[in-house]
């Protein structure tokens, strides 16, 4: 059988972020879903990825309005974590990925065949626009600083716990942030769960997030993924940058007899100042709770 002979197109760019950054942003599905397009009129809807020689991934990608749709699908034939990775599509193109880290950046290069319906210079359009926007997605989320605060309770560290958690309580203590603040979903580890409030006019807002980690009575993360507007969950495009991937933890410490409640959390500038006034009021509702009846 005669081998084909495909011409091979390179994009690239360079991100101001570490390695390690780059390759998880690259590999999880919950970030490919946020950058994986090539202009705003189109959209990756699902993501999977199982990152191992052998291993396929699928991304679906649509045009906005619905008028066509395809699955991008391949199979990994090299991974080197934080080094390489190379996949055969479909069509049986081969495409190479190589991750190199400086001081304080990352270069990523994309070596792909080209296929025959479009030209190559669409082509190279096409996905050095998509290297392009995984740059600007990496890089706004970089801009985030991390907020910390904390406080002391003296309570017992499971009502803590349940008291930040359960429904009804986790009203009382998060209305600091909104009068309606409350949440739909489950804590449990990996599980999608919602985080809503109204605003003056009644309009619902808040955002699509999922358990990154739930050690109870030591330790929860929080993956936030999108926002909600109305009755729409939005996951990808520009109104998503500044929050998809920023995450929000939760430390519970015993000291001195008393429980340490730290909270770590991703904050971009423009509710930077809200967050500083915000939080320490909803902890001190929170320590109140807790220790009212104890």
């Amino acid at each position: 059988m005669k081998t084909i002979e495909r011409p091979k197109l390179t994009v690239q760019v360079t991100i101001h972020a570490p390695i390690e950054k780059v390759w998880n942003f690259w590999t999880d599905p919950k970030h490919i879903i946020n950058w994986n397009n090539a202009s705003d009129d189109w959209h990756t809807l699902k993501a999977e990825n199982d990152l191992r020689v052998g291993g396929k991934f699928l991304s679906r990608m649509e045009a906005k309005d619905g008028s066509f749709g395809f699955d991008f699908i391949g199979t990994y034939t090299n991974v080197e974590p934080l080094k390489r990775i190379e996949y055969t599509l479909e069509d049986e193109r081969n495409v190479q990925i190589l991750f190199v880290a400086e001081v304080d950046k990352t270069t990523v290069t994309e070596t792909f065949e080209a296929e025959q319906e479009n030209t190559l210079e669409l082509q190279q359009f096409g996905w050095q626009s998509i290297v392009s926007n995984f740059k600007r997605y990496v890089e706004t989320l970089k801009k985030m600083e991390t907020l910390h605060f904390e406080i002391i309770i003296d309570a017992e560290i499971e009502k803590v716990y349940s008291a930040m958690t359960d429904e009804q309580h986790y009203r009382e203590w998060t209305a600091a942030f909104s009068p309606t603040s409350q949440y739909k979903g489950s804590w449990e580890k990996g599980a999608k769960i919602l985080f809503l409030g109204t605003d003056q006019d009644g309009n619902i807002g808040g955002m699509v997030s999922q358990i990154k980690e739930n050690i109870p009575n030591r330790y929860i993360s929080i993956e936030h993924l999108g926002i909600i507007q109305g009755e729409e969950e939005i996951t990808s495009g520009p109104e998503v940058e500044g929050w998809a991937g920023a995450l929000e933890n939760y430390t519970f410490e015993k000291v001195n007899g008393k429980i340490l409640i730290s909270v770590d959390l991703d904050a971009n500038q423009e509710f930077m100042s809200y967050f500083l006034t915000t939080w320490p009021k909803a902890l001190n509702k929170l320590k109140e709770i807790c220790e009212q009846s104890s």
